[in-house]
């Protein structure tokens, strides 16, 4: 109670003082008128803390790997508050790309071949500068996979190699075929259902720096992309721990939520568009096997996996595909410590698919679930430009398991 008085005094503090400087001073000049607005901002304050505010549920599969977040990585087990003015999964899922600021990063372009004799865009941040780790065969290693259309140039992917630049680790980022600027060799894109590419990447960074701690984390598609390659090959990858945030787990559910009128008319169309824009530009490399103009008339995501992706990667159906594709089913089999991030308010992830049951069945699985958050969202603070909840736990997990991953081993 001690500590909720003390939010609440800072809270209504920090209100008045953004009232005093915007509202007008004629009507805060009268007792009657800031009388109201504090009495306003009081029982705002008071619904924000009792309600909104909330300590994240953490849920794991053994004792073990929650006494190890707690100790090393305790962002998981603080109070999270939302942004006081736009705590809304809506709001915080579209303010976040243009509310947060773009750090300045300077990458290095690889093009790997693959084994179709196609070819993958890595963008690597080399930090070159590090001083904690000047040799740069044992400098840490952190993959990211970012979301559906995304690219290294994504805010949330920015913040994390900012972030990773401060622990003085190295970032290489995953761009999926086709959608950085590359040209396209051969007639195939990518799918969250399909590991073979993050599997080639996988392979090429470690035997880059074979003893370099490596780590992943992905963001939206590219967590789920992540989860069912750890689902696939279970304890024996060179990654020694993984990341997601705000991951789809059931393809079903996405999709359904995603096709309710109000997410249609805000996300699903434009990511309809996004999706068929990067297609389109590659177009003469899909003619021979796909119907192209009926894929650029689907007006939802499931319409355009249905009549694109799901054909691209050979599945009879659309319910094959989106089985094959839901990481729900394979976190079982996840054999390295993976933390999951996941607002149970996520439009994008709706909080009856989240696999809570089968998460405590699997000690190397954390699941950290916010109330609010929205998607990629976790805004934080009353202008939060430089850093989100999302932010700190990242940084948290990741210097946890490069510093004191080997306690997790012999607990």
């Amino acid at each position: 109670m001690q500590r909720l008085a003390m939010d609440l005094r800072m809270l209504s503090r920090e209100l008045f003082l953004y009232l005093e400087h915007q509202v007008r001073v004629g009507f805060l000049g009268s007792g009657m008128g800031l009388s109201l607005i504090l009495g306003f901002s009081v029982a705002y304050a008071c619904y924000y803390l009792s309600s909104i505010a909330k300590k994240p549920q953490l849920v794991t599969g053994g004792e073990s790997f929650s006494r190890f977040l707690q100790n090393h990585c305790p962002v998981v087990t603080e109070t999270y508050y939302p942004t006081v003015w736009c705590w809304e999964s809506r709001g915080q899922t579209l303010l976040r790309p243009f509310i947060t600021a773009k750090p300045s990063v300077q990458y290095r372009n690889e093009l790997i071949k693959t084994a179709d004799g196609g070819q993958i865009s890595l963008d690597w941040f080399d930090n070159y500068n590090s001083k904690c780790y000047m040799d740069a065969t044992t400098r840490p290693t952190v993959l990211l996979l970012p979301g559906l259309t995304g690219t290294s140039k994504e805010s949330y992917i920015l913040h994390m190699i900012h972030l990773s630049e401060e622990l003085g680790y190295r970032c290489v980022v995953f761009n999926n075929r086709g959608v950085a600027g590359e040209n396209l060799l051969t007639p195939r894109t990518y799918c969250c259902a399909n590991t073979e590419d993050l599997e080639t990447v996988i392979h090429h960074v470690h035997s880059l720096y074979p003893s370099a701690p490596f780590l992943a984390a992905g963001v939206s598609m590219g967590g789920m992309l992540l989860l069912n390659y750890l689902g696939k090959i279970g304890p024996k990858t060179p990654l020694k721990a993984a990341a997601t945030f705000s991951v789809g787990w059931n393809t079903f559910a996405c999709s359904e939520s995603l096709e309710k009128p109000l997410n249609w008319l805000l996300f699903n169309y434009y990511l309809t568009t996004c999706l068929q824009s990067s297609v389109n530009k590659h177009r003469h490399m899909f003619v021979k096997q796909i119907d192209m103009d009926h894929v650029m008339k689907a007006k939802s995501i499931r319409e355009f996996d249905k009549r694109f992706t799901s054909v691209m990667f050979g599945y009879q159906t659309i319910d094959d595909y989106y089985t094959d594709a839901s990481p729900n089913r394979r976190l079982k089999s996840v054999g390295i410590p993976v933390l999951c991030l996941n607002s149970v308010d996520d439009v994008f992830s709706p909080s009856h698919a989240i696999p809570i049951e089968t998460a405590k069945q699997n000690p190397n699985v954390a699941l950290v679930l916010t109330s609010y958050g929205g998607h990629i969202g976790f805004l934080e603070g009353i202008w939060p430009r430089q850093s989100t909840y999302m932010d700190r736990v990242f940084k948290q997990f990741v210097q946890a398991m490069v510093e004191h991953g080997h306690e997790l081993s012999s607990m």
